[in-house]
């Protein structure tokens, strides 16, 4: 292995197998554990320290109390005592005395403790005079070399069959052939950090003289990680508003104040703000990249509209993409009902819902709107046009604004001048869809308003949507009480029942979600079927309805709309109900098997009732088998607010969870928490856009450009960095 560079961007072209100790079986098991390089060799670090001038003697460790002690197995067995249970029993001594340790079910072979010295972590006891430890915690720390007394020992996490023994004299290897690494964050910014150099960082995360520096030495490699990111975001920023050629939206923005003005209710001061911030980005020649975040009933359909308008008035197309059939139906109805209220479309003819179209207007501007998904093809200015006519007016701009799903994007839909493209719960669409929806406005690159309705923490919003703009509707309109959550075990139903009841009789609708379709033997969980007709036995005196994903396209729609017109009470659903569903008479929802859902889907799921006039109310029915599924019912009962319950979504889940495999690989966040992290992260993202903002195409600091190359080399990251 050569110096040259001497940088991690360099050694990640040198191969793990090129390190003392890792020729061979272990550089393979390495590699096929992500461990490929020599840079991913420096960032695999210790999970755990021990640091051994505090380690107790056997003869002197407290009893009853969590301890770590280091010893050499003298002897160890293991038998199976039942059928799928293998006890393991092991003698570990020191030079003071013995314990027993016994271990059920442990992965790990009798033959890699055998004679080895290792480290026992867990809770000392004392049983019939002698010493035991019951599954405690053990790491191999030789192979036969004796560890210096009083050092602070590293312990990596094994790779496939490379224990921590092996790992600690690789890293000593690769860290002794590579120092001093070069460090490619400029000084100023180190020291206005408070961060060590890399090549500190690298060999105190490893070998520190003590736990203080190993700290020091993490905070470091978290900058590091972040600041990565929030550079590769700073640049894709840059690289949007410098490349792309947008629409300058310069009407008089009488479209928007008609709509606006005609509303039957007033924006609220956070509505206002936001279409502020939307109107003043789409009057630029630069594109628009806006993120908009608002908790369910917030307004964001209202904003939409009003973005809508506002390319309309300067005479282009706007279009809105919805991942499911259900949600671009709930969509389509929802503009048409409000560019009705507004008195920019005449009445529907004939009130029969989806399938009702506008008659021509004769008053004042008039903005027409269609529906286009997999099955559908509705359009407010022609009442009757099938699909193939429907796709023509598209096309040669007798269309205003189109709402549909996926099938927007497909082969022989085009548009005749789109220049703003709303997307909604844009998780749910793959790269790859949302560039396609940007490629219907030709050459330009048309404004883009990106919607969710799950609450996002700010410190992942920087990270995931960081080249993003961001608007928070975080003010609820006038009126809107907060939905009340219980938690009700399965045995306890007959009291909600009852209240379901109530609110039916009350004239009153109530939704029942269940996790899955069909009964199922392997998953012991409610089914939207089997309750269906549980339910329709209970309530004969109720009409109790149906709607789940299988059904086919017309039987959702038939679904909906018996919901939306009150002639359904009861609605057994799954989560196709979980966003955009608007029906403003529910006032209840049971959820079964609630702990099998995550916490921002029963966020979700729990904001479809109490939209009305009346107050919503949820029930959560569990009986949660895991932690988390306990804290998360926990989390749903003790709080509406969507911020904090996505916070603890993001606690309870790990990040990991969150960033999920598109940033697998050495852009993974290794050792940062975006939590606890939180200064470290705002610091490395005000940095980046700093540097990005005087050295655009880090010119002067090709150092980084070449470890950013390095760490994003995948092109699913690069991607997903630069065109979502």
């Amino acid at each position: 292995m050569t110096t040259r560079g001497r940088s991690l961007a360099y050694l990640t072209s040198v191969d793990v197998t090129e390190v003392k100790e890792l020729g061979g079986a272990r550089g393979r098991a390495l590699r096929a554990g992500g461990v490929e390089s020599v840079t991913d060799l420096l960032l695999h670090t210790p999970r755990r320290y021990l640091d051994r001038s505090t380690v107790v003697p056997l003869a002197q460790a407290p009893v009853d109390k969590e301890v770590t002690v280091i010893g050499r197995v003298t002897s160890i067995s293991s038998r199976r005592v039942r059928k799928g249970l293998v006890l393991v029993n092991a003698v570990v001594a020191d030079e003071s005395g013995t314990v027993a340790v016994t271990w059920f079910n442990q992965g790990f072979r009798v033959n890699q403790l055998k004679d080895r010295e290792v480290a026992l972590s867990g809770k000392l006891e004392r049983f019939k005079g002698r010493l035991q430890m019951k599954s405690p915690v053990a790491d191999v720390l030789s192979g036969g070399e004796s560890l210096t007394t009083g050092r602070v020992v590293p312990i990596h996490r094994s790779v496939n069959d490379v224990g921590p023994t092996t790992l600690r004299k690789a890293v000593h290897n690769a860290l002794r052939r590579s120092q001093p690494v070069a460090d490619p964050v400029p000084a100023r910014i180190r020291r206005h950090r408070e961060v060590v150099d890399r090549a500190a960082a690298l060999q105190a995360i490893h070998f520190p003289e003590n736990l203080g520096e190993a700290r020091t030495a993490r905070k470091r490699l978290v900058f590091d990680e972040f600041f990565r990111i929030e550079l590769s975001l700073a640049l894709a920023k840059r690289q949007k508003a410098e490349s792309a050629v947008g629409v300058a939206h310069r009407g008089d923005g009488s479209l928007v104040g008609a709509f606006v003005g005609a509303l039957g209710f007033p924006l609220t001061d956070a509505q206002r703000r936001v279409i502020g911030e939307i109107t003043e980005d789409m009057a630029s020649t630069h594109p628009m990249h806006r993120l908009l975040q608002g908790e369910v009933g917030s307004g964001k359909t209202v904003v939409a509209v009003a973005a809508l308008l506002v390319a309309v008035e300067a005479g282009h197309q706007g279009a809105v993409m919805a991942p499911t059939e259900v949600l671009a139906t709930q969509h389509f109805l929802g503009i048409t009902d409000l560019l009705e209220g507004a008195g920019l479309a005449p009445a529907q003819s004939d009130g029969s819902g989806t399938g009702s179209l506008f008659e021509a207007g004769t008053e004042g501007p008039t903005v027409s709107v269609a529906l286009l998904t997999g099955s559908q093809a509705l359009c407010t200015a022609a009442p009757g046009a099938d699909r193939t006519e429907l796709v023509s007016m598209i096309a040669d701009g007798r269309v205003d604004i189109v709402v549909g799903t996926h099938a927007l994007i497909q082969e022989g839909v085009a548009f005749s001048a789109l220049s703003t493209a709303v997307v909604d719960e844009q998780h749910r669409f793959g790269v790859g869809q949302r560039v396609a929806l940007k490629e219907q406005a030709g050459a330009i690159e048309p404004d883009q308003l990106i919607m969710t309705a799950t609450p996002i923490p700010r410190t992942l919003s920087m990270t995931l949507y960081g080249d993003l703009d961001v608007s928070l509707l975080d003010e609820m309109p006038p009126g809107r009480t907060p939905t009340t959550t219980e938690a009700v075990t399965p045995t306890d139903l007959d009291p909600v029942w009852d209240r379901v009841r109530s609110e039916a009789v009350a004239g009153r609708q109530v939704f029942v979600v269940c996790p899955l379709v069909e009964e199922s033997s392997k998953v012991e969980a409610a089914s939207a079927t089997e309750w269906h007709d549980r339910l329709s036995g209970l309530f004969p005196d109720l009409a109790v309805g149906l709607l789940h994903g299988q059904l086919k396209p017309e039987e959702k729609a038939e679904a909906m709309e018996q919901m939306r017109s009150g002639s359904v009470d009861l609605l057994v659903a799954t989560t196709v109900i979980e966003v955009g569903i608007d029906i403003p008479n529910a006032t209840m929802m049971v959820i079964l098997d609630a702990d099998r859902f995550g916490l921002s889907q029963l966020h979700q799921l729990r904001g479809r009732v109490g939209r009305g006039a009346h107050p919503g109310h949820c029930v959560l029915v569990a009986d949660p088998t895991t932690e988390d599924g306990e804290a998360r019912i926990e989390a749903m009962v003790a709080t509406t607010d969507g911020f904090r319950l996505a916070e603890r979504d993001l606690e309870i889940r790990g990040q990991g969870s969150v960033f999920g495999d598109r940033q697998s690989g050495r852009g993974d966040l290794r050792l940062g928490d975006i939590l606890r992290d939180t200064d470290l992260l705002v610091g490395a993202r005000e940095d980046a856009f700093a540097l990005v903002d005087v050295d655009p195409q880090l010119a002067e600091h090709p150092e980084l450009a070449e470890e950013l190359t390095a760490f994003f080399p995948d092109a699913e990251v690069v991607e997903y960095l630069f065109k979502s």
